[in-house]
This record gives structure tokens, C-alpha cells and sequence, in this order.
């Protein structure tokens, strides 16, 4: 099996893409070890000491390291870990746990604005999680109020340096241009 890894814009991420499915039609994002046992890739990845977080995504893995870590000791373990999840055939997700799909849960915004949310989430859906992804993260929408766009940011760009430019250069004149509405995107 081989498994190829990539930078990313955050230096504190790597993106690890095992030539396979890993989680289609959702994300799962774990922060803390303790919400680790969700997943058994994800309890094997916790398990490599440094590891602070993990991002399934369609047919990636995004890993996070903690501060002070070094990716030319990490690397190997995370790359071991992966390929022995694989080689053994587990599944991903512990039984009952579902990935995260299009939709999430606590959304909000006012009912007058449906048709604008739904344009923004088409916009968000159609051109940004597609970009996002390719840098090992993903970025959905969380709400609308008052002209501003709230959105979650995961995996690799969680915590990124260029995440700031990237909803205020990209995302934010992006959303701007299409729908007038729009004044501002917020990470919550």
C-alpha cells in the first residue's frame, strides 16, 4: 500500500491520501483524544504520541501536531498507523457514529432568509469545500445574521496562519460578489 502525503497551508497539518475511500459523502473532525474511540483510525492516530487532531475527509486524512512536535518523527508513525488500519480492513467509524454530511446540526438564520442561505450554501458547497478539500480541510456553513456569513472551519484550516485571508480575500469576496446581502464571513 502506498500512501501519499501532502503539505498544506497549515504547518501544524499534513494531509495523508491512502489511494482509497476514507469517508465518502461527510466529514468527521476529532480534536481530543477522548472523542477518539468514534473512529479506530482515529484511536490508532491518537495513539502516535504529538498527534493533537484528526480530519477524515472523502479520501483523506488530515492530521494535526501539537506544538513542538516534528514532523520527521511524527510522520512515520502517522504513515504506519494508517497503513496498518487499512491492511487489516477495519472500518472507519465505531458502530452508530456517523460522519458529518451536508448539513449541519444548530444552523441559524432568520426564515426571510432562505433563498439567501440557500445561495450561499450552494456557492460554499460548489466552489469552496471543492478548494478547501484539496488543501486537507473543509469549511460549511453555520449560520446568517445581519449581513454576516458564519462559517466552521476544519481539519487543516483550523487554525491555519492563511485562514484569515482565506475567508476574507477568497470566501468573503466570493460570497459578496454573488449575493449582495452579504457583508462579511466570521469563523465561529
Amino acid at each position: 500500500m502506498f500512501i501519499q502525503t501532502e503539505a498544506t497551508p497549515n504547518p501544524a497539518t499534513l494531509k495523508f491520501l491512502p489511494g482509497r475511500d476514507v469517508l465518502p459523502g461527510g466529514t468527521l473532525e476529532i480534536t481530543q483524544a477522548s472523542d477518539a474511540p468514534c473512529s479506530p483510525l482515529a484511536e490508532r492516530l491518537f495513539g502516535v504520541t504529538g498527534v493533537r487532531g484528526v480530519f477524515f475527509g472523502s479520501d483523506f486524512v488530515t492530521v494535526t501536531k501539537a506544538e513542538g512536535e516534528d514532523w520527521q518523527h511524527l510522520k512515520p508513525a502517522i504513515l504506519g498507523a494508517i497503513m496498518e488500519h487499512y491492511l487489516r480492513g477495519g472500518p472507519l467509524l465505531a458502530e452508530g457514529v456517523q460522519a458529518v454530511g451536508d448539513t449541519e446540526v444548530g444552523e441559524f438564520y432568520e426564515p426571510e432568509d432562505e433563498v439567501t442561505v440557500s445561495t450561499i450554501k450552494e456557492l460554499i458547497e460548489s466552489r469552496v469545500r471543492p478548494a478547501v478539500a484539496q488543501d486537507g480541510g473543509d469549511i460549511t456553513f453555520k449560520g446568517f445574521r445581519e449581513g454576516v456569513v458564519f462559517l466552521t472551519m476544519k481539519g487543516s484550516c483550523a487554525g491555519c496562519p492563511s485562514s484569515t485571508a482565506t475567508l476574507k480575500q477568497g470566501i468573503e469576496n466570493l460570497l459578496k460578489h454573488f449575493v449582495p446581502e452579504v457583508q462579511e464571513v466570521r469563523p465561529v
